[in-house]
This record gives structure tokens, sequence and C-alpha cells, in this order.
């Protein structure tokens, strides 16, 4: 902070607070529109901006003021705490802080921290891990590096925020001991050791009481226990009282303008209903905050902002590497030896396209994505022959043409102009012109990303290049509110117009089709044009595109069996589609979206070779596992995707990632099993039980466990070293030697397990307590510390409230993973 201590800071900030009227204060506490803060004029008060995240920028659209354009696509949140390497993830904050800085925003939204606790929830793949100590870990990693360049992280979403269904209203029903050791730890790991400038509230309700006014969570947790110094923010919409959230710690309320807050809270103030020191509590930490993100300064003595850096996108490229998970190499058919091969298949419905990240508000659009044929095709050259299979599609609803088929119109890869009219017809001349990278728009009327409409009725024309990777016939699919035009090569070849049953209704689901032939290689004109002539709020048109084939399915997959049988190796790219994975719905099931398990059985069949690489950001069935010799889980690994996956597939790179989720077998292995979704309560029933504590304690088998993840080498373990008696409340100093004893360099995750066989309460077997990344060459050895503080020998009581230590016998189990532990030592706490 430009020479300003926190004292500075607090004395400047009661400065300002003493001259400000109770008005000015009441409007500070919510937003100016989606995206802004409130700024005072007459106090030289100015507004901050806030834009979405956590794995990259989002900002598609000017909205509302911001800047546009594409930005890093970094691995998203599964990815990197599979990593399991914090100083990496805090390079990924500090990387991001210059993205933000580039858009020109203050606060990006994120790390999304909350727990894996049923592998069909939307948001997993944003999310870090079933174990409270990895997501506090790496969290606290992203914030460290985030804030290091005054970009302030909002810590979301505060707490319980576990599925989709039912996300706005339900009832997430969690006893305080489970609450404790299960769902807080990690936003307790991070506000104490990193103190984020936000914490986001959630939209759901933890036990009975919406988490926006949660005087438990909010008040007597957040604020009062753990020190929370920063502003807690609703989430987009969630806060729904005018007094008790305030009362209860809500201090800001998104989006804007005022919905609860406003007049009816100064109104609230004036009769008593809530205290002044209330709302001067709220404002001092908003003040605050604009003090550190640097609002108060002149931008050129900020940190410089950066965006699409040459090493953001080699940082984006090194974390989906890490990050990259080797569940099985029988035979060690990995790594490929291009010097042993003639000729590679590479199949599947996730070779071609680059499946970058789930859907809702974390899609980033990047300025360039990698497919993993391409990564493979740049690196093999002509020295290996690559022959290209489809085999089957895996999307659900037909996808939205994207920048696999549209050609860039600018540099950075955006591939449609759209010119907005400032009338229903698209007459005169255009207002405002942006570039974006995919025929969907969602927009709201009253917050147009164009600068120059005035009125909620307007037109516009988004002109672009079509070209498809593959010729055939294929259907476009029109969807839209209000009405819509689509032109190739000059003709009209459809026409939708779109009328809502009832007048309360903003949007439809009918769309139009229409069937044509494309030529590979050849660019089309495409031009969409929308014309709103109503005064609805939203406003929506999606242009999607899929390709027919002659053949049936089963014909298709066939043809991609044949196609392995004639190669030396087959490579299947199998996994989700993209937006599959989404905030706002959970997964159906836990399959494979299409026919792709009869695909893999066919290819493995076919070719004794097979190899299978997964984009999933969450646990998926395998009842092929056993018929494929070598898996790789990829998750979502971001713009550089497809060079990650061919340079660790190649051996350019030792894969190190490790698995935070445990994979089961089956839906019916998983511990909330029973009780999700539930409906209006959500019962947390299975306790402390999540995740490979879970596991561990009913001695059910998963497919792949917690901490899992092979190597190219290996590792040995010895000289695990520890006090064999200490203090309750003192910390205990563990080491373990670890050694490359391959031929290869490698990096190996060290896993750190506490187990306590008498306890006066039911605890799991072990849970983690540890964990280090280190690098070793061939043969070398290094030593790893650790230090357990007393927390990770405690468990909570909720009969004294208070973590409590019991005296007794404990053991330290040291792996590289769950179900790999390697060396086992005992303690006496005394």
């Amino acid at each position: 902070m430009a020479n300003l201590t926190n004292q500075d800071i607090q004395e400047r900030v009661q400065a300002l607070l003493e001259k400000m009227t109770l008005h000015e204060k009441v409007s500070l506490l919510s937003g100016k529109d989606a995206w802004h803060t409130v700024s005072i004029e007459r106090l030289g008060i100015p507004s901050m901006t806030m834009t979405d995240g956590p794995h990259g920028v989002r900002s598609s659209y000017p909205d509302a003021g911001r800047k546009a354009g594409p930005t890093t696509c970094f691995p998203t949140g599964v990815s990197m705490a599979a990593t399991w390497n914090t100083e990496l993830i805090e390079q990924v904050g500090a990387a991001l802080a210059e993205e933000t800085r580039g858009m020109g925003c203050d606060i990006l939204l994120g790390p999304c921290v909350n727990i894996v606790r049923h592998p069909l929830a939307g948001r997993n793949f944003e999310a870090y891990s079933e174990d409270p100590f990895v997501a506090g870990k790496i969290g606290t990693a992203w914030v460290k590096g985030l804030q290091s360049r005054r970009v302030g992280a909002s810590l979301k979403h505060f707490a319980c925020n576990n599925q989709e269904v039912e996300r706005f209203r339900g009832s997430s029903q969690v006893d305080e001991r489970t609450l404790r050791e299960i769902y807080l730890p990690h936003f307790e790991m991070v506000v104490k050791e990193a103190q984020p400038y936000t914490v986001m509230c959630s939209y759901n309700r933890i036990n009975g009481v919406y988490a926006s006014e949660n005087r438990h969570l909010l008040r007597e947790i957040l604020k009062n226990e753990w020190g929370f110094e920063g502003l807690v923010v609703s989430d987009w919409g969630a806060n729904h009282t005018t007094i008790e959230s305030v009362k209860n710690g809500l201090d800001l309320e998104m989006p804007g303008p005022a919905k609860y807050y406003g007049q009816l809270l100064e109104e609230g103030v004036n009769i008593w209903q809530i205290d002044e020191a209330d709302i001067n509590d709220a404002v001092r930490r908003i003040l605050t905050i604009l003090f550190k993100v640097g609002r108060f300064e002149d931008e050129a003595s900020l940190p410089a902002g950066s965006v699409n850096s040459p090493q953001h996108q080699e940082l984006a490229r090194v974390v989906a590497e890490e990050s990259i998970t080797l569940l099985k190499n029988e035979g060690n058919l990995l790594p490929l030896r291009p010097e042993g091969l003639r000729r590679i298949a590479v199949i599947g419905p996730n070779a071609a396209e680059d499946r970058i990240g789930g859907g809702g508000s974390s899609f980033v659009d990047p300025p360039y994505r990698v497919s993993p044929l391409q990564g493979l095709e740049a690196r093999l050259g002509n020295k290996v022959e690559i022959v290209y299979e489809k085999g089957c599609d895996n999307w659900q609803d037909p996808p939205v043409i994207g920048q696999d088929y549209l050609q860039p119109l600018t540099d950075t890869g955006q591939g449609l102009k759209v010119e907005f009219f400032d009338n229903p017809n698209l007459q005169g001349e255009a207002v405002d012109v942006l570039y974006v990278p995919k025929t969907e728009f969602w927009m709201w009327a009253n917050s147009l990303p164009a600068q120059h409409v005035t009125s909620p009725r307007f037109s516009l024309r988004a002109s672009g290049r079509l070209q498809v990777p593959e010729s055939g016939e294929y259907t476009l699919y029109l969807s839209n509110t209000a009405q819509c035009r689509v032109i190739i090569d000059g003709k009209q070849i459809l026409e939708h117009l779109s009328l809502p049953s009832n007048l309360a209704q903003d949007r439809t689901d009918t769309r139009a089709e229409y069937s044509l032939h494309l030529e590979s290689g050849k660019a089309y004109a495409l031009v969409l044009e929308f014309l709103k002539d109503d005064d609805l709020h939203f406003a929506h048109a999606r242009l999607a595109l899929s390709r027919k084939y002659q053949e049936d399915e089963n014909a298709r997959i066939a043809r991609a069996a044949q196609l392995a049988s004639t190669c030396d190796v087959a490579i299947i790219f199998a996994g989700m589609p993209e937006g599959f994975e989404s905030e706002g719905a959970d997964r159906p099931h836990m399959r494979l979206p299409g026919p792709q398990d009869r695909l893999i059985e066919a290819v493995a069949q076919a070719n004794p070779h097979t190899i299978v690489v997964l984009n999933a950001g969450s646990p998926v069935e395998m009842p092929w596992a056993d018929q494929v010799p070598a898996i790789v889980e990829a998750y979502y690994p971001g713009q550089e995707g497809g060079n990650a996956i061919a340079r660790i597939l190649l051996g350019e790179v030792n894969p190190s990632g490790k698995l935070t989720v445990t994979f089961p077998r089956r839906l019916e292995d998983t511990p909330a099993y029973i009780n999700y979704p539930g409906g209006r309560e959500v019962i947390y029933g299975e306790g402390i039980f999540v995740g490979y504590r879970y596991y561990d304690k009913k001695d059910i088998q998963p497919l792949f466990p917690f901490g899992h993840g092979l190597s190219y080498t290996t590792f040995e373990y010895r000289d695990l070293t520890l006090p064999q008696e200490a203090r309750i409340g003192e910390s205990v100093e563990v080491s373990v030697t670890v050694k490359n004893t391959g031929s290869i360099a490698g990096k190996e995750v060290v896993q750190l397990y506490v187990c306590d066989p008498e306890s006066s309460l039911a605890r799991p077997p072990k849970e983690l307590k540890g964990f280090a990344k280190v690098a070793l060459a061939p043969g070398e050895s290094k030593t790893v510390k650790f230090t357990l503080d007393s927390r990770a020998f405690a468990f909570y009581d909720p009969y004294q409230s208070r973590w409590v230590v019991e005296r007794g016998q404990f053991e330290i189990l040291v792996g590289s993973s769950s179900r790999d532990i390697r060396l086992k030592a005992s303690l006496t706490m005394a």
C-alpha cells in the first residue's frame, strides 16, 4: 500500500467515515450495477470493479463499462489442486492478479474452495478437494499470490455450497462437529493465513438460515472467532433481507442497484431497527478494501497489469502438466517412444477439441486453445503417422459454434464481429462494435455490452467466417428470444420469431433447424441478425451446429475400432462436452455422456495398446478400466491443454499429479448417496465421513483412491523420524527421506496422515495433515520435514464447543496415497 500502514489506512477510513451522511454510508453497502461498487464524488470515494474467476478473468463482453476480450484460461480448480504444489499455485495467483489489473478490475471472484461432497455436483471442477487440508493449502497459496499484486480475492462460497440442486434456497443440515471438521477448516486456514480482502457468502441456507444472514457463520465464527478483517459480499442475488443481513454480518449486497438495502436500510436505522454502528462497521470494511486495492492512488503507482503474456501462457501449460494424473500404466505402455512407433490412432470426441473448462460464471474465453490432436501433431510432425477418427459424439445438446469452427477476425482469435444498432431494425450506422468468440449471446437489456444503445428495443448483426473440419451434412439449430435470422454466403437460411407464452416470460426454448452441406477447408460468410422490438429485459440468441453422419452410432464406433486395429497404439480422448459440468445444474449420472463407454471397449478390444485420456472435473464410472492398460486424467487443462497432454504422453514431462478426490467404482458407493440431492433440506447424514474418510471407515475399495497418481519413475521412502512423546499443545516435528530409484527425473507428493486409534468420539481411520511435493533426479534423495501443530491431532468436541486433543497414542502414516502408506510410526501425547 504505497507506504501506507494498516494504521494509516484505518485513520484515513475513520476520517472519511466521520464526514459521511447516513445516506452516503448506506449507499456504499450495495453495488452500483452488476460489477461496480458505488462511488461518492463529494468525498472523493471511488468505485471498485469486480469480475468473475477463478481460473481466469472472465470478461467476454464490455458489460457495465468493463473491458472485454480474451484472457488466459488456466486449468480449473480441480487441476490446480491436483498439482499439490502450493508454490506453483501462488505463481498462478500472481499471474491472475496481473490479468485482473490488465482488464481494469480490482477484485477477482475466487477461489472456490467448497468441499467436493458428491461426485455429481455441477461445480466440482471449480473446487479443489474432498479434503479440507488440501483445499485450505491450495486456496491460501492462490490468495497470497493474487493479493501480492494488490488485487483482492473473494473466498467462496461460504459455506456448505456443495451441490447445484436447489442451490438458491435449499438448506444444508449440518451438525456443528461436521461443520467445524469438514466444511469450515479450509475457510479458516485461508482467512488466518492469507486474509482475503473479501469473503463471498453462498446462496443456500445452513441449518435453516440463509448464508447471507447467518449470524453464527458471519459474525460469531468468521469475524469474531477467526478475526476476518475484510468485507463479506453476497453471491449475486443471495441477499434476502434488509435488517437481518447487515446486523448478522453481510457488508455488501451485490449486484446493484440496491434491492433490499438503500432507502429501506436507511429507514431501518432511523426507526432503530438496526444500530448505525452496524452500518459503520460495514462501511469501514468497504473503505479499507478500497485503500488496499489502490483505488485512492494513481493507477500508475500500482502493480502493472498484463493479459495473455507469453509468461502466463507458459505458466498455464506448466500447471496443466503438473496436474495431469496417471491413473494406470500396465506394462509401462507410457510414455510413448516415437522411435518405436509407426502409426498412432487418435480417437474420441475430445481429441480434436480442447475442453478447457466447465460451464457457468467461471468459463473463460481464451485467445486460443490447443487440442490434444494439435499438440501431438506439433510434436511428432512427420516422425509418426497420426490418423484421426472421432468415433462418436458426447454432447447432450448441439454445441454452439465456437473457436474450433470460426476463423479468427482479430489477432486475439475472436471469431465474430458484433455491431449494435440503437433501433430494432438494423437501421443506420452501428453505434457500438465488439468481437466475441462464439455464436451465443446472453444479455440483460438494461445492462448491455453496448455503451450507446439507449433502449431495450435494439438490434445487432454478428458476422464471421465459418469453417468446418470435416466435409458432410450439418444441421444448424437457432434458438432465441425476439426475432433472429441466419445468413450464409448471402443467402438467408433461417428465421425464427420467438413469442413468450405470457408477458412474464423473457425467454423460450423453441428453436428452428436447417440442414446443409459444408465442405472442409472452405470459409463460409456467416451472419446472425438479432432484432428486439419489445421491452422484455432478457435477450438471448444461440446458434448451434452438429454434423450428421450417414452411419449409425455402432457403425461409427466400428470404424474407429477398425482404424485402431491398424495402428501401433490407440489414444482415446473421452470425457465431458463443453459445459456438461456447470454452475446451475448437477450431472444427471456418473457415466461418460453418449456412447463413449462402448467406443472405449470396442477400441480396446481391437488394439491391446489402448490409452484413455479423460477430460472431466469429477469422478466418472469406468466399466472398461480393466480392459485398457493406461488411463490418464487430464481434468480441464486450460488453453494449453493439448500441448501439456502431448508432452506427458510422449515423456517430455514426467506426470506428477495426484487425485484430490476419491474415484468410486459406483455412485452407490459414495458417502452422500442416500441423502443426495435432498429437497428443501439436504441432510449431511454422512457427518465427518466425507471422501476417503468414508471409504477407509467402511473398508470400501475405490476405483482409484484419494492421493493416487503414478509416475514414470519410482520412489523409495525411508527414515521416518519423530519424537516418541509430545505434550498436548506442542508442535511435533516429523521428517522422512524420499529417494528417486528410477532412471528419470520425477516429482513425488509425500502425504502425511494422522491416526487416533482410541478416541472418546468416533474419528476417521486417518486424516491428511501434511503434504509436500519434491523434485528428484535419478538416484537423488531428499529429506522432507513437516511441522504438526496441535490441530493436526485434534477433533472438535460439540459438547465442549472447542477443539480437543486427548492423551494417548497417535500414529503417523506417510505414503504416496491414502491407500499406499509406506511408513508408520507412533507417538504418545502426554
